[in-house]
């Protein structure tokens, strides 16, 4: 069997190796723990996400329901529940799940990777130097750079963590003049404070003065003042991580492909951080599979994994640029002013039109491998739609442009007939 070896065991690497594990083929997984303590909020989508990906043990004791508010645009309410996950127990699950799937996981920091016709060595430090004839980037934005590719404004998250008062868990998010702050408690004090910048026109004091920097921004805010109940703060931290959103120009050749952060990194605005992540490893396993059983097919695959991981980019960048425009009391602020504009002016959810759809082949998924297919190209899904229920759609709509809506769909099923008609009407399709 072909060695495999995937780099970072984050979502997205679990997620890849786990599938490539499905599919009988041996994993060794490399990683290194995360160096500084997290918290992350992330919605249901996120969790059902996660479980379907099989990370069931990640999710154990990780997530935290939790009440969050929201204050926008002058505007204060409460968001339903999010679910605020500790990274640190989070990383220790992806680790359990990788060991009962039958992962081989090397705790150690990559030094180099050297590619070569020959596959990849890999130099790891303080261990034997590994050799894989298939290599999977997903050690998230800390993956070497292959090119300029396509970046957002340049932006900066500043972390402030410290140990407050006991109490009840709970998460904010704050738009300010210059920037947006993400805020969340734990039960048991765990206090977090996220400030989210523009690097060019913050005026950022220096690395020795940013920590009371910080501390004097959060301090300024009533919501957090209210927040965090003006508590102890000890043991206050400061951390500081790029989340400049970019595209790797390159996402997959025939002995290695990025997934996850290393593929796409994108905005952190939405919260789904997690799941965008996770939306380029899923396919990952089948691309993989292709290259090295269906070599003939090397082409289709990469076109296939390249195609979805810069759809996915433009369609979470364009949500978090209309997140960004829904705040309009400092829209000439340059924060606001720059982030408001990109990546484009393509609206994010065009309005559905029947008559408009095409049918094209493109790249699908079929039986464990990346195949070719007709498809329905329609305005919110540029790459197509190969099936609903079951049901091709691509004949579909072409028998729906010459025949009765009643003689096209009959003998589809019950179950299959309601889901096949909600999507026509989403579409626009008039009976």
């Amino acid at each position: 069997m072909t060695a495999i070896v995937i780099l970072g065991a984050g979502p997205a690497g679990a997620a890849v190796a786990l599938g490539l594990r499905r599919l009988g083929y041996p994993v060794t997984l490399v990683s290194e723990w995360r160096r500084f303590a997290a918290l992350e909020g992330v919605s249901v989508r996120v969790l059902e996400a996660l479980r379907g990906a099989g990370l069931n043990q990640a999710l154990a004791d990780a997530a935290m329901p939790s009440q969050r508010q929201v204050s926008w645009n002058g505007q204060q309410h409460a968001q339903n529940i999010e679910y605020l996950v500790d990274r640190p127990s989070f990383d220790r699950g992806l680790r359990e799940d990788l060991r009962l799937a039958g992962v081989e996981l090397i705790e150690a920091r990559v030094l180099t990777v050297h590619p070569s016709s020959a596959g990849h060595r890999i130099e790891l430090e303080g261990r034997p130097t590994l050799l894989a004839d298939f290599l999977v980037e997903a050690r998230g934005r800390q993956a070497p750079a292959l090119g300029k590719g396509l970046r957002g404004p340049e932006t900066v998250s500043l972390l402030n963590r410290w140990q407050g008062a006991p109490g009840t868990t709970a998460s904010a998010v704050e738009s300010l003049e210059d920037g947006w702050a993400w805020m969340a408690r734990r039960a048991d004090g765990q206090c977090y404070w996220q400030w989210t910048v523009d690097v060019a026109s913050a005026g950022l004091p220096g690395k020795a003065q940013l920590l009371d920097y910080c501390r004097q921004r959060r301090q300024a805010s009533a919501l957090a003042r209210a927040f965090f109940a003006a508590g102890p703060e000890n043991d206050l931290q400061l951390h500081a991580r790029s989340s400049t959103a970019i595209l790797s120009p390159q996402v997959c050749d025939a002995h290695w492909i990025r997934v996850g952060d290393a593929a796409m990194a994108v905005d952190p605005l939405s919260g789904n951080g997690i799941f965008q992540s996770l939306s380029s490893a899923l396919q990952a396993p089948t691309v993989i599979n292709t290259l090295l059983r269906k070599p003939e097919r090397a082409a289709l695959a990469q076109r296939f994994h390249q195609q979805r991981v810069e759809q996915l980019f433009l369609r979470f960048a364009r949500i978090g640029r209309d997140f960004y425009a829904d705040e309009q009391r400092w829209s000439g602020r340059p924060f606001w002013q720059a982030r408001r504009q990109w990546p484009d002016t393509v609206v994010a959810h065009a309005e559905a039109d029947f008559q408009a759809l095409r049918i094209e082949r493109a790249p699908v998924l079929r039986d464990g491998f990346v195949d070719e297919a007709e498809v329905v190209i329609t305005a919110d899904q540029p790459l197509g739609i190969w099936h609903v229920q079951g049901i091709e759609l691509a004949p579909l709509v072409r028998r729906l442009r010459t025949e009765p809506a009643e003689q096209a769909l009959a003998g589809l099923t019950a179950d299959q007939g309601r889901v096949v008609r909600s999507w026509l009407l989403a579409q626009g399709f008039k009976p």
